[in-house]
């Protein structure tokens, strides 16, 4: 069982910052990410992974965004402090391909990788907020389907690029003053629709040869890209029926990138609450979701939904009718609120409170062993590799999890009792990747600086 450590904010609910075992005022405090670095290698965890924007999500009213948990410092300057206090933890960091460069990122990725000694992984993101394209000097957000395209064409020049240099490209050669072998470095010459490259990049390749491509679109297009390039899968199911078939789904698209299920790890999300009894479990899940001001889960609500205003709806009434521009195009996260709020015909003010409280992935609330055997359960019926641990609050939800859940993992043989390589790749099983410069020569460009 492979799992990953989702370092959201002060927690997974989005009230969990106010529990009293959240750490307050925290997200600026490079101590705090460090102590839950510490915190997650001591539980074994193949990685950290730090989600981002570079934007808000539209909100009713100056009093809702008081509510929220809103700082985000860049998470791949908060992953190289990491990098530096753990030895074996692997560091998964977002950033989006519609506001960024290849060139800029695949060398920032690239030396994560190498100040970790091979321990980076990238989270693919196309963004979905406006206010990001305001942001980047855009009137409006790119179209669904040009962000996935513009997105495909981005990691195939980031490939590119950390392939330029091949393995013994540096010499460092003091006797006969060679630092490089100039024929191990390749030009890129990147000429596309969205991008022209020359390279090479100023980074030579790294530890993983790449990072470890991460992804979590669960739209059509969402899917057809992450089969095509994603190693590990960051997945959202409130059933373990749902999860099946979506992993079921995804390794029967594999093939027409020619690539095998064992090269791709999909891992839901979970939310544990966990109490010393069942009641405790329940008191603390009634607990969270109390601290949620309404008017805060039915922003949220709106929002997922294609931001709309639902200031104004019935809160004892079921969902209205959405506005035809909110139902136009791929919205997998929308869809699976909906389809909540068909299953249980929910009234507002409940479906608002589930989906704010993360319940649109899975919550398991009850005893350190019920985490464990509901873990179990979905792995050996075939829906998960692994899970995403989004504790409620942090530090002392992961911590919880740490100390009571991964010792039953261990004791049934189901989780790692020491890491079994230095690299993330080593953890999850995933290859190197071949150098393609090195498998096919004709692809060989000297680049123009010589």
């Amino acid at each position: 069982m492979k799992l990953l450590a989702f370092l959201m904010q002060t927690g997974g609910h989005i009230a969990g910052w106010r529990h009293p075992r959240a750490a307050t005022d925290a997200l600026t405090d490079i101590d705090y990410f460090t102590a839950l670095g510490r915190v997650a290698e001591r539980g074994l965890f193949d990685a950290v992974f730090l989600a981002d924007y570079v934007g808000y999500h539209p909100v009713k009213g100056a009093s809702v965004f008081a509510g929220m948990e809103t700082p985000k410092l860049d998470p791949l300057l908060l992953l190289s402090v990491i990098a530096a206090t753990t030895s074996k933890l692997g560091l998964i960091g977002t950033a989006s391909t519609t506001y960024n460069e290849p060139y800029d990122l695949a060398r920032r990725f690239a030396t994560l990788d190498h100040l970790s000694h091979g321990r980076a992984g990238w989270n693919i993101v196309t963004s979905t907020m406006e206010n990001e394209a305001h942001n980047y000097g855009r009137e409006a957000h790119l179209a669904h389907g040009v962000r996935y395209e513009r997105a495909a064409e981005f990691v195939d020049v980031a490939r590119k690029l950390w392939d330029s240099w091949q393995d013994g490209a540096v010499a460092a050669d003091k006797a006969s003053g060679r630092y490089t072998d100039p024929a191990r470095i390749s030009a890129v010459n990147h000429d596309g629709a969205h991008f022209r490259v020359a390279g090479p990049l100023t980074v030579p390749r790294s530890p993983q040869g790449h990072p470890v491509l991460v992804q979590a679109g669960a739209s059509a297009t969402g899917q057809n890209f992450a089969a095509s390039c994603a190693e590990v899968i960051f997945t959202s199911h409130p059933s373990i029926e749902t999860a099946r078939a979506f992993r079921a789904n995804m390794h029967a698209q594999l093939g027409a990138f020619g690539r095998t299920p064992d090269m791709l790890k999909i891992m839901p999300a979970v939310t544990p609450v966990i109490g010393r009894t069942r009641e405790d479990a329940a008191a603390l899940q009634r607990e969270l979701d109390g601290l949620i001001p309404a008017e805060i889960a039915i922003s949220k609500l709106g929002a997922l939904l294609g931001n709309i205003d639902l200031s104004n709806a019935d809160p004892g009434a079921p969902l209205p009718p959405l506005p035809e521009a909110a139902l136009q195009g791929e919205n997998s996260t929308r869809d699976r609120v909906l389809e909540l709020s068909r299953n249980e015909n929910l009234p507002v003010a409940e479906l608002a409170r589930r989906v704010a409280a993360g319940r649109t992935s899975r919550t398991i609330v009850g005893t350190a062993s019920d985490v464990a055997d509901e873990l179990q359960k979905w792995e050996a019926e075939g829906a998960a590799d692994g899970f995403v641990i989004a504790a409620p609050f942090l530090p002392g939800g992961l911590e919880d999890f740490v100390d009571q859940v991964v010792p039953i993992l261990q004791e049934r043989g189901l989780f790692r009792t020491d890491y079994e390589s230095d690299t993330l790749r080593g953890n999850l099983g995933l290859s190197r990747p071949d150098n393609q410069y090195e498998i096919d020569p004709s692809l060989r460009a000297e680049p123009e600086i010589w």
